[in-house]
């Protein structure tokens, strides 16, 4: 089960919030992958990626500019993780989907699970304010 905990907290109120968000985002996907009620998923997982990727751009664009006003070193290193994650999320190719549609959330859901913990434990730390 994908869910926030308080060891992702940065220190930084504006960016747990919006990772508190993103974890949001990977628990409807968790829920839609185990929803037995709903025969035909594309509709949502469609609208769930989209949903991911718009709020993933801003969410990005919101922490680079903070590691920008306080001169994070490793800037460019970050913003290109960022810049593949979001790339990753537009390159999915939406016309396998309809295929086996849990094995394709389940992908998604790992990938973006993975993500989002390795990336704020191991990179987003490494700005951290506590």
């Amino acid at each position: 089960m994908i869910k926030w905990q308080d060891k992702y907290a940065l220190g930084v109120a504006e960016i747990d919030e919006q990772h508190h968000k993103l974890f949001d985002i990977a628990g409807q996907i968790e829920d839609l992958l185990n929803d037995q009620f709903i025969t035909d998923k594309y509709d949502d997982i469609v609208a769930i990626l989209g949903e991911l990727k718009d709020y993933t751009i801003k969410h990005f664009k919101d922490e680079e500019e903070f590691m920008l006003q306080n001169k994070f070193p490793r800037f460019l290193t970050h913003k290109t993780m960022h810049m593949d994650f979001v790339e990753k999320i537009e390159n999915i190719d939406l016309s396998k989907v309809d295929n086996d549609q849990n094995l394709y959330l389940r992908e998604i859901l790992n990938f973006v699970g993975e993500w989002l913990v390795e990336h704020i434990l191991v990179e987003d730390a490494k700005y951290s304010v506590k």
